[in-house]
């Protein structure tokens, strides 16, 4: 049976040692970069399934190599593996296209985890600091429940609305269908819903978008 590619990057030899060790029984190790530029050119070169990186590195960092990528067209996924836990960072990170945005003192089964939701085309978040990243700990006006959401977060509703999938909306406003998930789960938490059936139902209940 053929093993999933994984592509490492980090710039620490010893973070890189202990990915190897967990990863090698379930994932074919195909690469091993220490900067951003590197890593680049390593996916241009290499096929390979998964991206797991840091977002510090020399050179170039993680986030603006994951953006350089998608503007070549590489959609694989990729998972930041970080000591960064300022939302901010995985906002960034996550409104660029990464699948998953792990903290490098969690337990080693959360990447294994953030491993199994990308290939499911999700996105994982650490549960550490998931809440604050998707906006669950925002006050929401009772009068107007939509006001917390951006023109982006409004953009998608009205195509996931006229019966678009992620993947055509990506296409459509030229960003990656893991973006568009991410803007998506921040809206259901904006608007308290719970699926994506949901979501489109009271975007048009209150008429955030025309049915």
């Amino acid at each position: 049976m053929t093993r999933p590619r994984v592509l490492l990057a980090d710039d620490h030899r010893i973070v890189l040692a202990g990915l190897e060790a967990l990863l090698r029984d379930d994932f074919e190790l195909v690469g091993r970069a220490q900067d951003g530029r590197s890593l680049l050119e390593m996916v241009r070169g290499t096929a390979a399934d998964y991206i797991v990186a840091d977002i510090s590195m020399p050179g170039l960092n993680g986030i603006d190599a994951l953006q350089a990528m998608r503007r070549e067209g590489l959609d694989l996924p990729v998972i930041f593996l970080t000591m960064h836990t300022e939302p901010a960072y995985a906002r960034r990170a996550l409104e660029a296209g990464a699948a998953g945005y792990v903290l490098k003192h969690a337990a080693p089964q959360e990447l294994l985890q953030a491993l199994q939701v990308a290939a499911q085309g999700g996105i994982y978040i650490s549960r550490e600091i998931a809440a604050e990243v998707l906006g669950a700990t925002a006050q929401r006006p009772e009068r107007d429940p939509a006001s917390g959401l951006t023109p982006r977060q409004r953009e998608i509703l009205r195509l996931l609305v006229d019966g678009r999938s992620a993947k055509e909306i990506a296409r459509l406003l030229d960003i990656s269908h893991r973006t568009v998930e991410y803007h998506k789960y921040q809206a259901m938490e904006t608007l308290g819903a719970g699926t994506s059936a949901e979501l489109i139902q009271l975007a048009l209940r209150l008429q955030i978008v025309g049915p």
